[in-house]
């Protein structure tokens, strides 16, 4: 693996600075989580946007790299209740899907929200380069608690080279230029971070996994199915689909295991986004992002019983593609997403649903 030096992060820079996605770039949210015309009741939503939570950062996150980073768009977060605060962790971009990504942190303290998105606080970048793997970028928090701590699993980017294509082959899920390693931070208290490295080794990744989709109920806590955490991993591993199970969401034993089967809608699977628990009785939801028969892009959500979660029970169109996960607040339900953003703006916006619904 090539090393992280700062002519690396420089050249990474420029090469995301030239970065336009016409796929990206037209996505919108309400096309995935808006109303649809069938809406079994177990399923989560429809969503509307909530523009008193919209985040907006005022200005730049300081460079401590010094290669002149900055920031040109903000997606991909992942939301958390600490108190009665809400947390936020968001991929910062210095374009829309580019490499060259950095973590970033916004609080919103409880009764703050007001017209426009005012209210929030933005902490600027937690997370940045500083391991080998991340080369290329920190990329889409998902962030957990559990007995007082944080759990902060992301995207570590990182040039694939020719010869670790050739040690860890992946003919049935190509990986090109570009490897991704799920990795892991810590923290007691939000503010100082340690940085673990990989959950899963390159044996089994074959230089690709993505994902880190542990349970969670509708606080957002992680959820032990038995004695243990689940997660779903949708994207790599030579083109199988892996569980990991953890007791402690630091160290996770890996086994194939299919999971979900989309085929009922038409398409291809791309990724699972989340996955709650605990909403109605025992029914375990998977929401996820797929390619519908025609190839356009598209949101479902999968219905499980939690005793037996790789027993698809029920499909239903229509899903958040929330990839940091859903809460419950307020009386509603509550995710997070940055594609509405108009052009050249920084935002991300919040979307709300009754719970019964």
């Amino acid at each position: 693996m090539r090393k992280l030096t700062i002519e690396g992060q420089r050249a990474v820079l420029a090469r995301a600075l030239a970065v336009t996605n016409e796929h990206t770039d037209g996505l919108s949210q309400d096309d995935f989580s808006g109303p649809r015309p069938e809406h079994p009741e177990w399923a989560i939503g429809p969503f509307r946007r909530d523009e008193a939570l919209t985040f907006r950062p005022d200005g730049q996150s300081p460079d401590p790299v010094g290669i002149g980073w900055t920031s040109a768009s903000v997606f991909n977060p992942s939301l958390i209740a600490d108190g009665d605060d809400l947390v936020m962790f968001y991929r910062s971009s210095p374009r829309k899907e580019s490499l060259s990504s950095r973590i970033g942190m916004a609080r919103l303290r409880a009764g703050a929200a007001g017209e426009g998105g005012a209210g929030w606080e933005d902490l600027g970048a937690v997370l940045w380069p500083t391991l080998d793997n991340e080369l290329y970028g920190c990329e889409d928090p998902k962030i957990y608690r559990a007995d007082g701590r944080w759990y902060l699993f992301y995207n570590g980017i990182f040039p694939a080279e020719q010869e670790d294509r050739a040690r860890f082959p992946s003919p049935d899920y190509p990986v090109v230029d570009v490897g991704c390693d799920i990795n892991l931070a810590v923290s007691d208290d939000l503010v100082h971070w340690e940085k673990l490295g990989p959950i899963i080794d390159h044996e089994t990744s074959r230089l690709w996994a993505k994902g880190a989709v542990i349970v969670r109920d509708p606080s957002g806590a992680p959820v032990r199915i038995g004695s243990e955490y689940l997660m779903y991993l949708s994207e790599g591993c030579g083109g199988r689909t892996l569980v990991g199970r953890s007791g402690d969401l630091i160290a996770w034993r890996w086994v194939e295991q299919p999971y979900l089967d989309p085929a009922p809608l038409g398409g291809h699977l791309h990724e699972v986004a989340c996955a709650v628990a605990g909403h109605r009785g025992s029914d375990l939801i998977i929401d996820f992002f797929y390619s519908d028969a025609d190839g356009k892009f598209a949101a479902a959500q999968a219905r499980y019983d939690l005793a037996r979660p790789f027993e698809q029970t029920g499909l239903s169109r229509g899903g958040t593609l929330s990839w940091g996960g859903l809460l419950q607040r307020d009386g509603q339900w509550l995710f997070a997403q940055g594609w509405d953003a108009p052009p050249g703006q920084r935002e991300i916006s919040l979307y709300r649903a009754p719970i019964g619904t």
